[in-house]
């Protein structure tokens, strides 16, 4: 299991990052992102914080975490310059809190976080099939979210990805010990979302390499 969008009491989540990383690695996954809530007002406070506590633990747990932050609510045109300065600050992993159903998300974030190229658009509820035939040419990773009320869209983003060939990755979005899945119920989230077995085992694929690929990112700011 891969998990590349979780939060810590850095913003809204209940635990530390070594505890959440600690309950992680229990799970057996293999990779882990911790990716809090920012916009301009604490974005250079978090990236630091998350860069000590992963790089540290990293040497003493089998799970591998990445540091990483998940840009939210921030206004579109806004988007492509914290993108940047989220990588010049260290983080290894951008994350796009997208057009959820479930909460007011401008209109216009799933367009601007495909073409500012961050890692993933979280959560884009109801997608255009235009956006996500982009996300497919620039590589942006669609999420298939395991979080109440975001999930309600899970079946629209699994097909367009499935008809444009747009990546996806299944992430939690973990805010508490009680949001943490395991293989098996991970699987059973692709299937509920209209995704075969095979889809299911691409898409872990797919976080795998995404997990390396930041990891190989410097976390020096």
């Amino acid at each position: 299991m891969v998990d590349l969008h979780t939060h810590s009491l850095f913003s809204d989540g209940g635990l530390l990052p070594t505890e959440l990383m600690r309950r992680v690695d229990v799970l057996g996954h293999e990779y882990l992102a911790i990716t809090d809530h920012a916009d301009d007002s604490n974005l250079d406070w978090i990236i630091p914080r998350v860069i000590k506590a992963t790089e540290r633990v990293n040497r003493y747990f089998r799970l591998q975490t990445i540091a990483g932050i998940e840009l939210t609510h921030v206004p579109p045109p806004l988007i492509p310059e914290l993108v940047r300065e989220s990588y010049a600050m260290g983080a290894q992993l951008v994350v796009i809190h997208g057009e959820t159903l479930v909460e007011p998300v401008a209109e216009g974030t799933n367009l601007a976080a495909i073409q500012a190229v961050a890692d993933i658009l979280a959560h884009p509820g109801l997608i255009r099939e235009e956006e996500a035939r982009l996300a497919e040419e620039r590589g942006v990773h669609l999420e298939i979210s395991a979080r109440k009320g975001h999930c309600l869209a899970n079946g629209h983003v699994a097909r367009m990805a499935l008809k444009t060939g747009a990546r996806l990755v299944l992430n939690t979005d973990a805010h508490d010990p009680s949001d943490l899945i395991d293989l098996e119920f991970a699987r059973s989230v692709a299937l509920g979302s209209g995704l075969s077995p095979d889809d299911f085992e691409r898409m872990m694929s797919n976080s795998r390499k995404l997990a390396k690929k930041a990891l190989a990112r410097s976390r020096t700011a």
